[in-house]
Order: C-alpha cells, then structure tokens, then sequence
C-alpha cells in the first residue's frame, strides 16, 4: 500500500502548528475533526488520552500552561510508511526554545489514529 509523503507531511505540520499551536479552540476544534481519526489515541510521558475530544482538552491545557510561548518544527518530517516523526521546539517567540521533543504519528485511512509525544532531557 503506497502513502502519500506530501499528506504524511501536512499531517504532521498541522498537528504541531494547527492544533498543539493554535490558540484559537474553534480553529483547533476544525483541524482536530479534519485530520485525526474519531478514536485517536495522544500519548505522552504524562498521560494517555483516547478521543478528538480529549486531544482537544489536552492540547487546551498545555497551551494554557505556556502562555506567549510557540511550537516550530526542528527539522523536516520524517516519514517510513505510514509513521511520521516530527522534531519541535517549544519556547517564547524569537527566543532559546524551554523544551524540545518529538512527534511520532500514525497515518490510517488518511488521518493520524496514534500520536505519541516525546520530550527531550533538559538541556
């Protein structure tokens, strides 16, 4: 079965910038139903969530727990079938990133079902 990298690509760019990004709730609530499965599973050191509802919830929290700060990728998309990695960056806007890590997803029929965070060690 052949995946198509520019989707896989787009996916990844929009789950790190349109969603873990956007802090508008409706335009991150639009994005959430377009490119993740009903019964997408986030996972992350802290937690596990099922659910757009609850990617949306989490997603909410840990915005809120960053105020003035923004997400920007730290490299290309990386793609092996239907897994993508994503490098980012987290920290105030034109500053040193605060914390760095990666997103692993998986692609099924078109949209991300697993999302899996990984956080990098403090520098």
């Amino acid at each position: 079965m052949s995946v198509d990298q520019e989707l896989l690509t787009e996916l990844a760019h929009r789950n790190l910038l349109g969603v873990f990004g956007e802090r508008d709730p409706q335009k991150r609530a639009a994005v959430i139903a377009e490119i993740y499965a009903e019964q997408v599973t986030f996972s992350d050191p802290d937690e596990v969530v099922v659910g757009r509802d609850a990617l949306g919830e989490k997603a909410q929290r840990l915005l809120d727990q960053a105020p003035g700060f923004a997400f920007s990728p730290a490299g290309p998309v990386r793609t092996s079938g239907n897994l993508t990695m994503l490098a980012w960056h987290l920290g105030p806007e034109g500053q040193p990133p605060v914390a760095s890590g990666l997103d692993v997803s998986i692609v099924e029929d078109g949209r991300i079902a697993h999302l899996y965070t990984l956080l990098d060690p403090p520098a």
